[in-house]
């Protein structure tokens, strides 16, 4: 059976990536910062421990973790929690009309989306790389955001930081595709966990939020050989609310 890491597995995406990637068949080594991903492991019949994705340690533990129950990893599953001073320095709820300023954000806002949504794939692909060297491949999909390709002010932090993740995705899949080792990027738009109103919903073409399961199916394609010639990429999942060619 093929054995993946999923992040911030605690709840919310997650925990929903988790879940399918059990059903179709994944042994699971899953982290969050509370004991929910401990928990949640149990239930799937795979394994879980507590830490975060900004710290280094933690995720050179749970790659051991997988390794020492497992023996391999076949593929990793980056996803990182919701942080509400990220998405804007006032925490104000999504208003179109918000005249918001951007110079309010403070530097400690913005070195933590840093840290939180770009560098936890960096030290991840760190820990990861030579374990999918060694067994001749791999495949890494990183959680990201529909508004890393098209900004919104909502999301200014996390839009700007996972923007940088695009490239570094890019650079990535260049110099590590012969060795086997694939990375792309999932964009979600407004998730079913999302607070869904008619103001948003009038945003999205096909007029309702991305469900779990369309999430859980492309990350588990991008997961697969049967995606094997696709690297680099940021793929939208979105209702199609990127208007981008």
């Amino acid at each position: 059976m093929p054995v993946a890491i999923v992040t911030a597995a605690g709840q919310g995406i997650g925990a929903a990536l988790a879940k399918g990637l059990a059903e179709k068949g994944y042994e699971l080594a899953l982290m969050s910062r509370s004991d929910a991903a401990e928990k949640l492991a149990a239930e799937l019949g795979g394994i879980g421990m507590k830490g975060s994705v900004t710290e280094p340690k933690d995720l050179a533990a749970l790659v051991e973790l997988a390794l020492g129950r497992y023996g391999r990893i076949d593929g990793v599953v980056n996803n990182t929690g919701r942080d509400p001073e990220s998405y804007h320095a006032s925490g104000m709820p999504y208003d179109p009309d918000l005249d918001r300023s951007l110079t309010d954000i403070t530097d400690e806002a913005w070195l933590f989306g840093f840290d939180l949504y770009f560098l936890n794939v960096v030290r991840m692909a760190r820990f990861v790389t030579p374990v999918f060297q060694r067994a001749g491949g791999g495949s890494i999909v990183n959680v990201s955001t529909f508004a890393a390709l098209e900004p919104r002010l909502i999301f200014p932090v996390s839009g700007t930081t996972r923007m940088a993740l695009a490239g570094y995705t890019k650079l990535y899949a260049d110099r590590y595709a012969r060795d086997g080792i694939r990375m792309n990027n999932i964009l979600p738009g407004f998730v079913e966990n999302w607070p869904m109103t008619d103001e948003v919903r009038r945003t999205i073409p096909i007029a309702r939020a991305t469900r779990m399961a369309e999430l859980v199916s492309m990350t588990a394609f991008l997961l697969s050989p049967e995606s094997g010639a696709t690297t680099g990429q940021n793929i939208m999942v979105d209702g199609g609310v990127n208007r981008g060619l």
